[in-house]
């Protein structure tokens, strides 16, 4: 079965004359003819019955005629998308970006990758590390911002820019009079677990002896909600250095040893780039990061959901 005798059926079926079929399909009767005889054969029956100027679809014909139509009608959505596609019409682009980056390190990426291609169409999903990374290998992201210590052998990962990792209190704590905190320090203190946070995994590349222990008191996977309580008072939090931050919320860096997170773009090695993503992958490596450093107190309190 090839597509031009499911055409030729469709554009009979359509006007019930195989002359009008014919100029409709501009081929010649004969042409359409034998095409839609060919079809006959590999049905194993008639699809139209003619009967001197009447003809009508066979009961074949009307069982096959929306399963021909639909197959047709996919194909032909098929080839628009490719020729969309080859023309850039539409350039789409799914990155993957770890939930834990600072939208204000990437908008000003997302700006010139823009610029650089007028009709891009990005769709950016926000997902925890790992199930980022399994996301990209599954084939559901066609490239991923992450910052693991390591990766699947499967994986190509290219670093970026590298961030400390620091400690968020409110004002008043003892923490604010510090230059930088020592990590045992945290022994004791009261404790905002961020659900996503992958400290620890770049903590045990290290291999340093953990000698504190904190007290966790709430755990959740919003940003905002932790570091509203951090700033009410409520206990400490460790973060990326980048991150946005509410105003009453304080950082210091972390030292003893320092911990710091690098961040990569993930593709999966052996997989075939398309144009969109060679240019996304290029200019990902030659944009300057380190001058995209977003304002620490971009945040607001009325940008805070409050539960009563």
């Amino acid at each position: 079965m090839e597509m031009h005798q499911i055409r030729y059926f469709l554009a009979v079926a359509e006007t019930l004359n195989f002359t009008r079929a014919a100029e409709q399909c501009n081929v010649t009767q004969p042409s359409l003819t034998r095409a839609i005889q060919k079809l006959e054969e590999e049905m194993g029956g008639l699809l139209f019955s003619r009967e001197h100027h009447n003809t009508h679809l066979t009961e074949l014909g009307r069982l096959v005629l929306p399963h021909l139509d639909s197959i047709y009608t996919t194909n032909s959505a098929v080839l628009a998308e490719a020729k969309q596609y080859r023309s850039m019409e539409r350039a789409p682009l799914k990155l993957g970006v770890m939930c834990t980056i600072s939208p204000g390190r990437l908008v000003g990426f997302f700006e010139q990758l823009r610029a650089r291609i007028p009709m891009l169409d990005l769709q950016i999903q926000d997902l925890p590390a790992k199930p980022l990374v399994e996301a990209l290998v599954g084939g559901d992201l066609d490239v991923a911002l992450v910052a693991l210590p390591s990766f699947p052998e499967r994986c190509t990962a290219r670093p970026l820019f590298t961030e400390r990792y620091l400690i968020a209190c409110p004002r008043g704590h003892r923490f604010e009079s510090m230059n930088a905190v020592p990590l045992p320090e945290l022994d004791g203190e009261d404790y905002l677990q961020r659900v996503h946070c992958e400290f620890r995994y770049h903590f045990e590349v290290l291999k340093v002896p953990k000698r504190h222990a904190v007290n966790i008191r709430y755990h959740s996977e919003r940003e905002d909600w932790v570091q509203a309580m951090i700033a009410a008072g409520m206990g400490c939090a460790v973060m990326p250095e980048n991150m946005a931050t509410l105003p009453g919320v304080v950082t210091r860096a972390i030292v003893e040893p320092e911990v710091t997170r690098t961040i990569h773009l993930v593709t999966v090695a052996g997989r075939r780039f398309t144009p969109v993503e060679q240019v996304a992958i290029r200019m990902a490596q030659t944009y300057h990061w380190d001058a995209a450093e977003p304002t620490r107190t971009s945040m607001r309190w009325e940008d805070v959901a409050v539960v009563e």
